[in-house]
Protein backbone atom coordinates (compact mmCIF):
# COMPACT_ATOMS: atom_id res chain seq x y z
CA UNK A 1 0.00 0.00 0.00
CA UNK A 2 1.31 3.44 -0.99
CA UNK A 3 0.93 6.13 1.66
CA UNK A 4 0.40 9.64 0.36
CA UNK A 5 2.54 12.16 2.14
CA UNK A 6 0.76 15.49 2.63
CA UNK A 7 2.69 18.71 2.89
CA UNK A 8 0.90 21.02 5.31
CA UNK A 9 1.27 24.80 5.07
CA UNK A 10 0.49 25.11 8.77
CA UNK A 11 -0.73 23.23 11.82
CA UNK A 12 -3.72 25.49 12.55
CA UNK A 13 -5.50 27.46 9.86
CA UNK A 14 -7.60 30.36 11.19
CA UNK A 15 -10.22 31.95 8.97
CA UNK A 16 -10.96 35.52 10.05
CA UNK A 17 -8.65 38.40 10.93
CA UNK A 18 -10.85 40.18 13.44
CA UNK A 19 -9.89 40.48 17.08
CA UNK A 20 -11.17 36.97 17.97
CA UNK A 21 -9.27 35.24 15.15
CA UNK A 22 -6.08 37.14 15.92
CA UNK A 23 -6.44 36.51 19.67
CA UNK A 24 -6.80 32.80 18.89
CA UNK A 25 -3.62 32.82 16.80
CA UNK A 26 -1.85 34.70 19.61
CA UNK A 27 -3.07 32.23 22.25
CA UNK A 28 -2.04 29.18 20.20
CA UNK A 29 1.54 30.31 19.73
CA UNK A 30 1.78 31.35 23.39
CA UNK A 31 0.43 28.02 24.64
CA UNK A 32 2.35 25.83 22.18
CA UNK A 33 5.46 27.60 20.85
CA UNK A 34 6.50 26.24 17.49
CA UNK A 35 2.93 25.58 16.36
CA UNK A 36 2.57 26.94 12.84
CA UNK A 37 -0.47 29.19 12.46
CA UNK A 38 -1.80 30.82 9.31
CA UNK A 39 -4.61 33.40 9.38
CA UNK A 40 -6.67 34.04 6.23
CA UNK A 41 -8.51 37.37 6.09
CA UNK A 42 -10.48 38.46 3.04
CA UNK A 43 -10.03 42.18 3.72
CA UNK A 44 -6.77 44.08 2.99
CA UNK A 45 -6.12 44.57 6.72
CA UNK A 46 -7.25 43.42 10.18
CA UNK A 47 -10.39 44.31 12.11
CA UNK A 48 -12.41 45.78 9.24
CA UNK A 49 -15.86 44.71 10.42
CA UNK A 50 -17.22 44.12 13.96
CA UNK A 51 -13.89 44.83 15.66
CA UNK A 52 -13.31 48.14 13.91
CA UNK A 53 -16.91 49.34 13.75
CA UNK A 54 -18.05 49.54 17.37
CA UNK A 55 -18.02 52.11 20.14
CA UNK A 56 -14.67 50.97 21.54
CA UNK A 57 -16.05 50.13 24.98
CA UNK A 58 -14.30 47.74 27.36
CA UNK A 59 -17.44 46.24 28.90
CA UNK A 60 -17.58 45.43 32.59
CA UNK A 61 -19.76 42.31 32.23
CA UNK A 62 -22.65 43.65 34.29
CA UNK A 63 -25.37 42.78 31.77
CA UNK A 64 -24.68 39.09 31.32
CA UNK A 65 -26.23 36.08 33.01
CA UNK A 66 -24.07 34.90 35.93
CA UNK A 67 -22.08 31.83 34.97
CA UNK A 68 -22.46 32.42 31.22
CA UNK A 69 -19.44 32.64 28.95
CA UNK A 70 -20.23 36.29 28.31
CA UNK A 71 -20.24 37.09 32.03
CA UNK A 72 -17.09 35.13 32.87
CA UNK A 73 -15.10 36.17 29.82
CA UNK A 74 -16.17 39.83 29.89
CA UNK A 75 -15.23 40.32 33.56
CA UNK A 76 -11.92 38.52 33.09
CA UNK A 77 -11.35 40.02 29.66
CA UNK A 78 -11.91 43.61 30.77
CA UNK A 79 -9.10 43.39 33.32
CA UNK A 80 -6.84 41.60 30.86
CA UNK A 81 -7.58 44.12 28.10
CA UNK A 82 -6.56 47.04 30.31
CA UNK A 83 -3.35 45.21 31.22
CA UNK A 84 -2.64 44.35 27.56
CA UNK A 85 -3.18 47.96 26.46
CA UNK A 86 -0.95 49.22 29.26
CA UNK A 87 1.81 46.75 28.38
CA UNK A 88 1.87 47.67 24.70
CA UNK A 89 1.12 51.39 24.93
CA UNK A 90 -2.28 51.13 23.26
CA UNK A 91 -4.59 54.11 23.93
CA UNK A 92 -7.16 53.29 26.59
CA UNK A 93 -8.82 54.63 29.72
CA UNK A 94 -10.88 53.20 32.57
CA UNK A 95 -13.68 55.76 32.61
CA UNK A 96 -16.56 54.05 34.39
CA UNK A 97 -20.10 54.46 33.08
CA UNK A 98 -23.60 55.37 34.14
CA UNK A 99 -26.66 53.23 33.45
CA UNK A 100 -29.61 55.61 33.79
CA UNK A 101 -33.31 54.93 34.36
CA UNK A 102 -35.49 57.68 32.87
CA UNK A 103 -38.86 56.04 33.53
CA UNK A 104 -40.35 54.41 36.63
CA UNK A 105 -40.98 51.20 34.69
CA UNK A 106 -37.20 50.86 34.29
CA UNK A 107 -36.42 51.00 38.01
CA UNK A 108 -36.96 47.27 38.72
CA UNK A 109 -34.66 46.39 35.81
CA UNK A 110 -32.05 48.83 37.10
CA UNK A 111 -32.16 47.20 40.56
CA UNK A 112 -31.89 43.77 38.91
CA UNK A 113 -28.71 44.97 37.18
CA UNK A 114 -27.25 45.95 40.54
CA UNK A 115 -27.84 42.41 41.79
CA UNK A 116 -26.47 40.88 38.60
CA UNK A 117 -23.37 43.04 38.82
CA UNK A 118 -22.73 41.88 42.37
CA UNK A 119 -23.22 38.24 41.37
CA UNK A 120 -20.65 38.75 38.61
CA UNK A 121 -18.20 40.33 41.06
CA UNK A 122 -18.52 43.86 39.67
CA UNK A 123 -18.55 46.82 42.07
CA UNK A 124 -21.46 49.20 41.44
CA UNK A 125 -22.65 52.37 43.11
CA UNK A 126 -26.36 53.17 43.24
CA UNK A 127 -27.30 56.81 42.59
CA UNK A 128 -30.43 58.85 43.12
CA UNK A 129 -31.52 61.31 40.47
CA UNK A 130 -29.68 64.35 41.91
CA UNK A 131 -26.44 62.35 42.26
CA UNK A 132 -26.26 61.71 38.52
CA UNK A 133 -24.93 65.26 38.06
CA UNK A 134 -21.79 64.34 40.03
CA UNK A 135 -20.73 62.32 37.02
CA UNK A 136 -22.71 63.82 34.14
CA UNK A 137 -24.07 67.35 34.72
CA UNK A 138 -26.13 67.36 31.49
CA UNK A 139 -27.73 63.92 31.98
CA UNK A 140 -31.13 63.53 33.64
CA UNK A 141 -32.78 60.46 35.14
CA UNK A 142 -34.74 59.09 38.08
CA UNK A 143 -31.89 56.87 39.28
CA UNK A 144 -28.67 55.37 37.98
CA UNK A 145 -25.84 53.01 38.77
CA UNK A 146 -22.16 53.78 38.29
CA UNK A 147 -19.98 50.91 37.06
CA UNK A 148 -16.37 51.79 37.72
CA UNK A 149 -14.62 49.05 35.73
CA UNK A 150 -15.94 50.04 32.30
CA UNK A 151 -13.39 51.59 29.95
CA UNK A 152 -12.55 52.47 26.36
CA UNK A 153 -9.71 51.50 24.05
CA UNK A 154 -8.58 51.25 20.43
CA UNK A 155 -9.57 47.68 19.53
CA UNK A 156 -8.08 47.98 16.04
CA UNK A 157 -4.70 48.74 17.62
CA UNK A 158 -5.20 45.75 19.92
CA UNK A 159 -5.90 43.53 16.90
CA UNK A 160 -2.75 44.76 15.15
CA UNK A 161 -0.66 44.02 18.24
CA UNK A 162 -2.16 40.53 18.53
CA UNK A 163 -1.31 39.90 14.88
CA UNK A 164 2.26 41.05 15.38
CA UNK A 165 2.73 39.25 18.69
CA UNK A 166 1.33 35.96 17.46
CA UNK A 167 4.12 35.31 14.99
CA UNK A 168 1.48 33.78 12.71
CA UNK A 169 1.56 34.06 8.95
CA UNK A 170 -1.28 36.43 8.13
CA UNK A 171 -2.57 36.57 4.59
CA UNK A 172 -4.75 39.59 3.93
CA UNK A 173 -6.89 39.88 0.81
CA UNK A 174 -7.47 36.12 0.91
CA UNK A 175 -11.09 35.04 0.58
CA UNK A 176 -12.01 31.41 1.19
CA UNK A 177 -14.35 29.90 -1.42
CA UNK A 178 -14.13 26.18 -0.69
CA UNK A 179 -13.06 23.88 2.13
CA UNK A 180 -12.14 20.20 1.75
CA UNK A 181 -12.16 18.65 5.22
CA UNK A 182 -10.99 15.07 5.67
CA UNK A 183 -11.04 13.89 9.29
CA UNK A 184 -8.12 11.51 8.81
CA UNK A 185 -5.92 14.11 7.12
CA UNK A 186 -6.94 17.70 7.85
CA UNK A 187 -8.28 20.55 5.76
CA UNK A 188 -7.48 22.10 2.41
CA UNK A 189 -8.83 25.56 1.65
CA UNK A 190 -9.25 27.03 -1.82
CA UNK A 191 -9.01 30.82 -2.03
CA UNK A 192 -10.61 33.16 -4.53
CA UNK A 193 -7.17 33.66 -6.11
CA UNK A 194 -6.94 29.91 -6.80
CA UNK A 195 -4.39 29.11 -4.10
CA UNK A 196 -4.70 26.02 -1.89
CA UNK A 197 -3.75 26.26 1.79
CA UNK A 198 -3.49 23.05 3.82
CA UNK A 199 -3.69 22.73 7.59
CA UNK A 200 -4.15 20.00 10.16
CA UNK A 201 -6.94 21.86 12.02
CA UNK A 202 -9.25 24.67 10.92
CA UNK A 203 -10.54 27.40 13.23
CA UNK A 204 -13.53 29.40 11.98
CA UNK A 205 -13.55 32.95 13.34
CA UNK A 206 -15.23 34.45 10.29
CA UNK A 207 -17.74 36.63 12.17
CA UNK A 208 -20.43 37.75 9.74
CA UNK A 209 -19.59 34.78 7.49
CA UNK A 210 -19.04 32.13 10.20
CA UNK A 211 -22.13 30.03 9.42
CA UNK A 212 -21.21 30.01 5.72
CA UNK A 213 -17.69 28.80 6.53
CA UNK A 214 -19.10 26.11 8.85
CA UNK A 215 -21.27 24.78 6.04
CA UNK A 216 -18.29 24.80 3.65
CA UNK A 217 -16.52 22.40 6.03
CA UNK A 218 -19.53 20.08 6.00
CA UNK A 219 -20.62 20.91 9.56
CA UNK A 220 -24.20 21.99 10.26
CA UNK A 221 -23.96 25.07 12.50
CA UNK A 222 -27.62 24.79 13.58
CA UNK A 223 -28.01 28.57 13.35
CA UNK A 224 -27.82 31.43 10.89
CA UNK A 225 -26.18 34.80 11.14
CA UNK A 226 -28.88 37.46 10.87
CA UNK A 227 -27.10 40.80 10.44
CA UNK A 228 -28.31 43.84 12.37
CA UNK A 229 -26.96 47.25 11.43
CA UNK A 230 -26.14 49.69 14.21
CA UNK A 231 -26.19 53.31 13.08
CA UNK A 232 -24.16 55.95 14.89
CA UNK A 233 -24.00 59.70 15.13
CA UNK A 234 -21.15 61.87 16.41
CA UNK A 235 -22.02 64.55 18.96
CA UNK A 236 -21.16 68.00 17.57
CA UNK A 237 -20.93 69.31 21.16
CA UNK A 238 -18.86 66.63 22.89
CA UNK A 239 -18.62 68.78 26.01
CA UNK A 240 -22.18 67.68 26.84
CA UNK A 241 -20.91 64.24 27.88
CA UNK A 242 -17.96 63.45 30.13
CA UNK A 243 -17.82 59.69 29.82
CA UNK A 244 -20.17 56.78 29.06
CA UNK A 245 -23.95 56.95 29.53
CA UNK A 246 -26.30 54.01 28.85
CA UNK A 247 -30.04 53.46 29.15
CA UNK A 248 -31.45 50.50 31.05
CA UNK A 249 -31.53 47.65 28.49
CA UNK A 250 -34.49 45.44 27.72
CA UNK A 251 -33.51 41.94 28.94
CA UNK A 252 -35.45 40.34 26.05
CA UNK A 253 -32.84 41.57 23.56
CA UNK A 254 -29.05 41.34 23.28
CA UNK A 255 -28.88 45.02 22.27
CA UNK A 256 -28.00 47.71 24.81
CA UNK A 257 -29.95 50.61 23.31
CA UNK A 258 -28.81 54.04 22.13
CA UNK A 259 -25.99 55.18 24.39
CA UNK A 260 -23.36 57.93 24.63
CA UNK A 261 -19.68 57.02 24.49
CA UNK A 262 -16.74 59.40 24.78
CA UNK A 263 -14.00 57.67 22.81
CA UNK A 264 -10.24 57.74 23.18
CA UNK A 265 -10.11 60.52 20.56
CA UNK A 266 -12.32 62.77 22.69
CA UNK A 267 -15.31 62.54 20.37
CA UNK A 268 -18.67 61.26 21.57
CA UNK A 269 -20.45 58.49 19.66
CA UNK A 270 -24.23 58.31 19.93
CA UNK A 271 -25.91 54.99 19.12
CA UNK A 272 -26.33 52.41 17.91
CA UNK A 273 -29.86 51.45 17.03
CA UNK A 274 -30.48 47.94 15.65
CA UNK A 275 -32.15 47.43 12.27
CA UNK A 276 -32.00 44.43 9.92
CA UNK A 277 -29.19 44.82 7.39
CA UNK A 278 -29.88 43.91 3.77
CA UNK A 279 -26.44 42.34 3.42
CA UNK A 280 -23.97 40.74 5.80
CA UNK A 281 -21.76 43.77 5.40
CA UNK A 282 -24.62 46.16 4.73
CA UNK A 283 -23.47 49.38 6.35
CA UNK A 284 -26.24 51.44 4.73
CA UNK A 285 -29.73 50.98 3.27
CA UNK A 286 -28.19 51.21 -0.20
CA UNK A 287 -26.17 48.02 0.22
CA UNK A 288 -28.33 45.07 -0.83
CA UNK A 289 -26.99 41.60 -1.67
CA UNK A 290 -29.86 39.47 -2.89
CA UNK A 291 -28.22 36.10 -2.21
CA UNK A 292 -27.45 37.05 1.39
CA UNK A 293 -30.84 38.65 1.92
CA UNK A 294 -32.48 35.53 0.46
CA UNK A 295 -30.50 33.35 2.87
CA UNK A 296 -31.74 35.43 5.80
CA UNK A 297 -35.35 35.35 4.63
CA UNK A 298 -35.21 31.60 3.98
CA UNK A 299 -34.23 30.89 7.59
CA UNK A 300 -37.36 30.13 9.65
CA UNK A 301 -35.88 31.86 12.69
CA UNK A 302 -35.86 35.22 10.88
CA UNK A 303 -39.65 35.18 10.46
CA UNK A 304 -40.18 34.02 14.02
CA UNK A 305 -38.11 36.96 15.30
CA UNK A 306 -40.15 39.33 13.16
CA UNK A 307 -43.48 38.00 14.46
CA UNK A 308 -42.32 37.95 18.07
CA UNK A 309 -40.62 41.35 18.21
CA UNK A 310 -42.25 43.44 15.49
CA UNK A 311 -43.10 46.30 17.85
CA UNK A 312 -39.50 46.61 19.01
CA UNK A 313 -38.30 46.37 15.43
CA UNK A 314 -40.71 49.04 14.26
CA UNK A 315 -39.32 51.46 16.83
CA UNK A 316 -35.75 50.76 15.76
CA UNK A 317 -36.71 51.21 12.10
CA UNK A 318 -38.39 54.51 12.87
CA UNK A 319 -35.24 55.78 14.59
CA UNK A 320 -33.21 54.70 11.56
CA UNK A 321 -35.38 56.58 9.07
CA UNK A 322 -36.16 59.62 11.23
CA UNK A 323 -33.42 61.74 12.77
CA UNK A 324 -36.09 63.41 14.88
CA UNK A 325 -37.07 60.06 16.40
CA UNK A 326 -33.42 59.20 17.04
CA UNK A 327 -32.88 62.59 18.70
CA UNK A 328 -35.94 62.04 20.90
CA UNK A 329 -34.45 58.72 22.09
CA UNK A 330 -31.16 60.42 22.96
CA UNK A 331 -33.03 63.30 24.60
CA UNK A 332 -34.44 60.99 27.25
CA UNK A 333 -30.91 60.78 28.66
CA UNK A 334 -29.53 64.10 27.44
CA UNK A 335 -32.33 66.69 27.35
CA UNK A 336 -30.09 69.42 25.93
CA UNK A 337 -29.41 67.60 22.68
CA UNK A 338 -30.86 68.82 19.38
CA UNK A 339 -31.00 67.39 15.87
CA UNK A 340 -28.23 69.76 14.85
CA UNK A 341 -25.94 68.21 17.49
CA UNK A 342 -26.02 64.81 15.76
CA UNK A 343 -23.65 64.29 12.82
CA UNK A 344 -23.90 60.93 10.95
CA UNK A 345 -20.83 58.70 11.19
CA UNK A 346 -19.82 55.13 10.25
CA UNK A 347 -22.25 52.32 10.99
CA UNK A 348 -21.49 48.80 12.19
CA UNK A 349 -23.13 45.40 11.65
CA UNK A 350 -23.70 42.90 14.44
CA UNK A 351 -23.28 39.23 13.52
CA UNK A 352 -26.19 37.85 15.53
CA UNK A 353 -26.72 34.09 15.61
CA UNK A 354 -30.37 33.05 15.41
CA UNK A 355 -31.66 29.53 16.00
CA UNK A 356 -34.32 27.87 13.83
CA UNK A 357 -37.02 28.60 16.43
CA UNK A 358 -36.25 32.32 16.36
CA UNK A 359 -34.17 32.39 19.54
CA UNK A 360 -31.52 35.11 19.55
CA UNK A 361 -28.41 33.35 20.87
CA UNK A 362 -27.50 35.37 23.96
CA UNK A 363 -24.14 33.79 24.81
CA UNK A 364 -20.91 33.14 22.99
CA UNK A 365 -21.30 29.97 20.93
CA UNK A 366 -18.32 27.73 20.13
CA UNK A 367 -18.82 24.35 18.50
CA UNK A 368 -16.46 21.65 17.29
CA UNK A 369 -16.44 19.24 14.38
CA UNK A 370 -13.84 16.81 13.08
CA UNK A 371 -10.63 18.86 12.91
CA UNK A 372 -12.64 22.09 13.15
CA UNK A 373 -13.53 24.65 15.80
CA UNK A 374 -16.28 27.12 14.92
CA UNK A 375 -16.93 30.43 16.73
CA UNK A 376 -20.59 30.90 15.79
CA UNK A 377 -21.74 33.75 18.00
CA UNK A 378 -19.27 36.39 19.12
CA UNK A 379 -20.81 39.86 18.92
CA UNK A 380 -20.39 42.41 21.72
CA UNK A 381 -18.77 42.01 24.24
CA UNK A 382 -16.42 39.78 22.20
CA UNK A 383 -13.84 42.53 21.70
CA UNK A 384 -13.66 43.02 25.47
CA UNK A 385 -13.56 39.25 26.03
CA UNK A 386 -11.25 38.46 23.10
CA UNK A 387 -8.25 37.33 25.16
CA UNK A 388 -10.16 34.68 27.17
CA UNK A 389 -12.15 33.67 24.08
CA UNK A 390 -8.90 33.24 22.16
CA UNK A 391 -7.46 30.99 24.87
CA UNK A 392 -10.57 28.80 24.91
CA UNK A 393 -10.62 28.42 21.13
CA UNK A 394 -6.86 27.77 21.16
CA UNK A 395 -7.32 25.05 23.79
CA UNK A 396 -9.87 23.29 21.61
CA UNK A 397 -7.78 23.68 18.45
CA UNK A 398 -4.66 22.27 20.14
CA UNK A 399 -6.69 19.33 21.47
CA UNK A 400 -7.88 18.59 17.94
CA UNK A 401 -4.30 18.91 16.70
CA UNK A 402 -3.16 16.16 19.08
CA UNK A 403 -5.78 13.68 17.87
Amino acid sequence: MVRVRITYDCDVLVIGGGIVGLSTAYAITRAAPGTRVTVLEKEPGPARHQTGRNSGVIHSGIYYRPGSLKARYAVRGAAEMVKFCTEYGIPHAVTGKLIVATDRAELPRLHALVQRGRENGIPVRELGGPQIAEYEPEVRGLAAIHVGTTGICDFVAVARQLAHGSGAEIRYGTRVVRVDRRPERGVAVLTAAGDVVRGRVLVNCAGLQCDEIARLTGDDPGMRIVPFRGEYYELARPELVRGLVYPVPDPAFPFLGVHLTRGIDGGVHVGPNAVPALAREGYGWGTVRLRELGSTLAWPGSWRIARRHWRYGAGELRRSLSKTAFTDAVGRLLPGVSEGDLVPTAAGVRAQAVLRDGTLVDDFLIREGARTVHVLNAPSPAATASLPIGREVARRALSALRL
